[in-house]
């Protein structure tokens, strides 16, 4: 097994010393496709190990492949939306599923039971640092530590329902390979 540096095929969780084995990113692929089929089958009732932790099910086009990716995220309510971050748990780049997002017109969710499709938008400056810093962070002051970790700016974005009816992926769904809310 021979150990890839950071950024390469796959996740981005699991780092040491800037590498990612591969055997590490398979656990974490793993993780993320028995996670994705527990939500679904249980419609997200045992998702995260604590009642203060939401999170949910998004499904975007794969952004080489187009074939949709489904994976969990933690997300917060919130006026403007549904509010998703990518931490990536503190890699130094932005998880897949983030960047398949950027380049979704439309997202499908799943929170619970409760399926729709949004338009996602991702914040930019002030209106990203405002989010971070006065939702993120004072209800989830626990995620600093990944912002920290990664040494980058931790995107984050509003999902919009739409109002359109969700569509049933035309292909089979894959499970993205990373595991981690956030």
């Amino acid at each position: 097994m021979t150990p890839s540096p950071v950024g390469t095929v796959g996740g981005e969780g699991c780092v040491r010393g800037g590498v990612m084995s591969s055997q590490k990113r398979r656990w974490t692929r793993a993780g993320n496709r028995i996670g994705v089929w527990m939500y679904r089958r249980l419609d997200g009732r045992f998702s995260s190990g604590s009642k203060k932790v939401h999170v949910l099910m998004i499904t975007t086009p794969g952004r080489r492949t187009g074939i949709p990716r489904s994976t969990c995220v933690r997300y917060l309510e919130t006026p403007a939306g549904l509010v998703v971050w990518g931490t990536g748990s503190g890699s130094r780049r932005d998880p897949d599923w983030m960047q398949n997002l950027r380049h979704a017109a439309t997202a499908q969710v799943k929170v619970r039971d409760r399926e729709f499709a949004a338009r996602p938008r991702e914040l930019q400056g002030e209106a990203r640092d405002a989010m971070w810093r006065d939702t993120i962070l004072v209800e989830a002051p626990e995620v600093a530590k990944y912002e920290r970790k990664a040494g980058r700016t931790i995107p984050v974005a509003v999902l919009e329902p739409s109002g359109e009816a969700m569509l049933a992926p035309t292909l089979p769904v894959r499970e993205s390979s990373h595991a981690k809310p956030g």
